[in-house]
Parts: C-alpha cells; structure tokens; sequence
C-alpha cells in the first residue's frame, strides 16, 4: 500500500478489518541548548534541531478527522508545532478514548521520538505535506 498523503493513511486506516485509532504526538523543532555553529546553521535553514513532542492525540480513523481540522484543534491548545507523527493502532473492543493501553503507546511513540527514533512513523509538516525526516 502507497501512502503519499493524509487522506491516503486515513482511507489505509479505514480499510482495515478491525477499526483503527490514530495516534497523533506533535513536536516543535528546537535549537538544542549546547549547539555548534553548524547546528545553527542547519537550524535556521529548517534542515536541523531536535524535536520535542509537545502534544499527544488520539483519534478513532472512522471520526474521518480532516488534517485542516487537526491542525485547528491543535491550534486551541496555544502549544507551537513543526510536525506531527502519526501511528495507527487496533481499536477494536476498546473505549474511544483514554485507555491504558492507548497512552501507553502514546507514551512509547514519545519516548521514541525523544530518542531519534522516528522510522516507525509518519510524519507531516504542517501544510500536511507527508516529510521524510532522518535522525542525525
């Protein structure tokens, strides 16, 4: 399956057998405290910095949440972002929302992310223009 937007993960999502529930953690590129002129550099040019997670969603894929629509709910939160990664999980025979198990992986996709360790996931910029990020 070709995931080359949005819409195409959101259809993928719904395709599935068993309903899926989006996982959504947003992060703010940074400049890290201690950084070299060459971080600097490649921080200004958008091409560099850490990524810090500064907000944690999730979604059932069936709500049909629109990018422009998540982008405006994140807006409300007052919090900045630059991407946002995006996992899908099995939702079924679950509450909708606030599980255990739900933020647990949410927290794990953190932890994850904090870490460099971003393959598993998809992200966009804020256009919803799907990126391929690589950890450095």
């Amino acid at each position: 399956m070709n995931i080359s937007s949005y819409e195409d993960l959101l259809n993928a999502a719904n395709a599935q057998a068993d309903p899926q529930r989006m996982l959504f953690v947003f992060a703010e590129a940074e400049l890290p405290d201690e950084h070299s002129k060459n971080q600097l550099e490649r921080y200004k040019a958008r091409k560099g910095g850490t990524l810090t997670p500064v907000i944690c969603v999730d979604k059932l894929a069936s709500e049909q949440c629109s990018f422009a629509g998540l982008v405006e709910e994140s807006r409300q939160t007052g919090k900045n972002w630059d991407i946002v990664f995006v996992a899908c999980m099995d939702a079924k025979h679950k509450p909708a929302h606030g599980n255990d198990e739900t933020e647990q992986t949410l927290k794990s996709m953190v932890k994850s992310i904090q870490g460099g360790s971003i393959g598993n996931y998809l992200a966009f910029n804020q256009q919803g223009e799907l990126i391929r990020l690589v950890a450095s």
